[in-house]
């Protein structure tokens, strides 16, 4: 009896969907700008940063199978508390690579736009620390993005929009 729970386990397993493979293949900046504007201007007194942080993400599907881009797009702008006046903008692209199988189709859009920048956020966190670090500004360590409340606010906006232009049903490209 042993022996038949275990086929019937196997047959019940060999059923079920593939595990999800995910893998890094390679990421890089694919752009990069910091602009020490107070450096340019020069400083009067003490300065209180004020820093915004905007987070754009975008996903492609590449030429080979089961292989995306995925890019984080970040600009991070620090201004003087008391006068507004810009210390310094800093702009990035960093881009991921990855292989990616057994999604399904509709579960495909949100885990390149979840999960991948989840795996890209901690070197590109570490990449504007060092940047503002060498620019001459305090390390700049961003805090925690919830990468999947940033989908959601996406998802709202986009039904909004779409609302308010009468249009029909859009689908979201990845």
């Amino acid at each position: 009896m042993a022996e038949n729970q275990q086929e019937n386990g196997e047959t019940e397993s060999a059923g079920a969907a593939a595990p999800v493979k995910m893998n890094v293949l390679a990421q890089f900046v694919r752009d990069l700008s910091f602009e020490n504007i107070l450096a340019q201007k020069g400083s009067q007194g003490e300065v209180q940063p004020d820093v915004q942080v905007q987070v754009n993400l975008d996903a492609k599907k590449r030429s080979a199978d089961h292989q995306y881009e995925v890019v984080m797009k970040l600009k991070i702008e620090s201004k003087s508390k008391g006068t507004d006046t810009t210390l310094f903008i800093l702009e990035m692209d960093y881009a991921g690579v990855f292989h990616v199988e057994n999604v399904p189709e509709e579960q495909l859009h949100p885990f390149l736009l979840i999960e991948c920048p989840r795996m890209l956020f901690p070197f590109a966190r570490r990449i504007v620390s060092d940047i503002t670090r060498d620019g001459g500004f305090p390390p700049l360590n961003l805090e925690m993005i919830d990468f999947v409340q940033l989908y959601r606010n996406e998802i709202a906006r986009r039904q909004k929009q779409q609302a308010a232009t009468g249009g029909g049903e859009q689908k979201l490209d990845a």
